[in-house]
């Protein structure tokens, strides 16, 4: 059951004029008794949040984990595919070979459950929002699963095979380029977070200025750094050729750009006045 906002005690409330001064001894021990009380009661919810989140991430993980090898055998096709004749991955850990697998599965069973743990975490901070910032949560909670997913999805279909492509078109003759599977996987994790995070541009473009935090000119004005900006986020994140980077940063750039064209149609919320406390 989703608990009430959050209310400051009667120690902490407005006291009229004729009983300015110190609180009494006793008003003193029911402030210090409501605090305590509800700061349990609401590490009691998050707890139990966290552990319905954890048990849908475990369900889908054991429905997953049959497959395992088939999973990291998906992951692993983009960089198998361009392999020249005779290349494999290799494992140099001596359990590599069932961890790197069973990490993919879990990576892949909390992408499954993550819209289970997102609600969940909405369950227990939408009591303590105003109603425009509840009716405006949920669109942004969805935009943002959409576009990670779309983030990610042109990591693995673009990105992945014009790098590995690259990657052996550029190798030396006489060199037997293959990677170990553990290293790949902490490769793909990084672009894979490094796309979605990406993709999350517009959204945060939209509630910008829909808080009224920035303005749609200001956005406009900044538009020269944001370019400089992606394509040194892109040197960062990528690894160092030329056509990962510009392959991030292009992408930034121009969702920077649709997030200010969507938020042409957004209006910025006025700030509710601060509740008064009788």
């Amino acid at each position: 059951m989703p608990l009430p906002r959050f209310k400051l005690p009667k120690l902490f409330a407005k006291r009229p004029p004729e009983l300015a001064g110190p609180p009494s001894e006793s008003e003193a021990n029911e402030a210090a008794e409501n605090v305590q009380g509800t700061l349990i009661e609401h590490l009691m919810e998050l707890r139990t949040r966290l552990v319905r989140a954890g048990l849908a991430v475990l369900i889908v993980f054991i429905v997953l984990f049959p497959w395992a090898r088939d999973w990291y055998a998906l992951l692993a096709q983009p960089m198998i595919e361009v392999l020249p004749a005779g290349g494999q991955m290799i494992a140099t850990d001596v359990v590599g070979v069932f961890l790197v697998p069973v990490k993919v599965t879990l990576m892949l069973a909390f992408l499954i459950a993550l819209p289970v743990v997102l609600w969940q975490g909405w369950a227990f901070i939408a009591p303590g929002l105003y109603q425009h910032e509840r009716s405006l949560i949920i669109p942004l909670m969805v935009a943002s699963l959409a576009l990670f997913a779309m983030g990610m999805a042109f990591a693995y279909f673009v990105v992945f095979p014009s790098v590995f492509g690259f990657m052996v078109a550029v190798a030396p003759e006489g060199v037997a380029w293959m990677t170990d599977i553990d290293k790949y996987l902490s490769f793909v994790l990084t672009t894979f977070i490094a796309f979605g995070v990406t993709f999350e541009v517009p959204v945060v473009v939209i509630v910008l200025v829909r808080m009224g935090i920035v303005t749609l000119e200001k956005l406009r004005s900044w538009r020269p750094y944001v370019i400089v900006g992606a394509f040194i986020i892109g040197a960062i994140f990528t690894p160092p050729d030329i056509m990962s980077q510009v392959l991030l940063a292009v992408p930034l750039w121009l969702l920077y750009e649709l997030g200010m064209v969507l938020a042409q149609f957004i209006k910025p919320v006025k700030k509710p006045e601060v509740d008064q406390v009788a």
